[in-house]
């Protein structure tokens, strides 16, 4: 595992989000809980961004777009295009249901680690 040290603690306030560059992929931090999560800031449905998806009380970020939802600590589906109504469904077929990619994070000397 190749640790990178992405920002200070102080820039990922509770509740919230920031997208960091890391070797070429855009990573979404989340301080949900008190706990910090990064994840690939791009559904793996379409690859549309999730940096204003909401994150839902079972702790999982739900697509703006198509609301397809994703395990924060596992990345794997827990629904997959509902939206919209009827059409969705289609839609889903067009790309197979598949997991968000999700980083390990640490909180280390008052920065924030991820592991690519």
């Amino acid at each position: 595992m190749n640790w990178i040290k992405v920002i200070g603690q102080d820039e990922l306030p509770p509740n919230g989000r920031k997208v960091v560059k890391v070797e070429q992929r855009n990573i979404l931090l989340l301080n949900h809980n008190n706990q910090v999560f990064a994840v690939e800031n791009s559904c793996p449905h379409l690859k549309l961004p999730l940096q204003k998806g909401k994150i839902t009380d079972d702790g999982a970020i739900v697509c703006p777009f198509h609301r397809s939802a994703f395990d924060l600590t596992s990345g794997n589906p827990t629904e997959w295009t509902p939206f919209p109504p009827g059409i969705g469904k289609v839609m889903g077929m067009i790309s197979k249901e598949k997991g968000l990619s999700v980083f390990p994070t640490r909180v280390e000397e008052g920065s924030i680690w991820v592991s690519i």
